[in-house]
């Protein structure tokens, strides 16, 4: 029986975010992705034709993600609640499936991700879903506080390097962290309580 064609491509997906990350971006080559799902390079480039399109296939799943998120934040009142329930959203989306391998290939691959097209246009998506966790508070601190409240979802899986911690109390600190930046924003005083 033949695999679908979503299956493969997901494989593809799977196999090449290994090897990025093992190896780092620039050192792996589109021969050894194909060599491990052991297909040949003409299969594998009827479904990517560079290892560009495969980054931008990843990023493609979350920048849908994060336009989504958005759209709901705008058609809700600009509350810390919404912020609150934002940033869980945000969270929930970013703790599936492949996440933590994506979330390794984005920090060991920085400087490849500036380059591409893949990565501006995340780092754009980012500022808009930071806009929408500060929106009515558009002081540079506000701005600072929500734009470092996405961080700390992400720098979660780097950062906090407790021996076998779960990803339910990574994503647990991770919001803890994110509500207190998030408690500032729209307070007079940016203290994160009412003046």
């Amino acid at each position: 029986m033949r695999e679908s064609t979503g299956g493969t491509r997901e494989r593809i997906k799977a196999v090449a975010l290994e090897l990025f990350t093992e190896q780092g971006y620039e050192k792996t080559s589109l021969r050894e992705i194909a060599e491990r799902l052991n297909v040949t390079k003409a299969a594998l480039y009827y479904h990517f034709k560079s290892k560009d399109e495969i980054v931008s296939s990843f990023v493609d799943d979350r920048l849908e993600r994060i336009d989504e998120l958005v759209t709901w934040a705008e058609e809700q009142p600009a509350t810390r609640e919404t912020r609150r329930e934002l940033i869980a959203r945000y969270a929930d989306a970013m703790f599936t499936d492949d996440h933590p391998s994506v979330m390794r290939f984005f920090e060991q691959n920085q400087t490849v991700l500036k380059s591409l097209t893949a990565g501006q246009q995340m780092r754009g998506r980012m500022m808009k879903l930071a806009s929408a966790l500060c929106r009515g508070d558009d002081s540079p601190a506000a701005q600072l506080r929500a734009a470092l409240s996405l961080f700390a979802v992400h720098s979660s899986w780097f950062a906090v390097r407790t021996p076998h911690i779960t990803d339910a109390e990574r994503r647990t600190i991770a919001l803890e962290v994110a509500d207190e930046l998030l408690a500032a924003i729209g307070q007079p005083n940016g203290s994160g309580k009412p003046a």
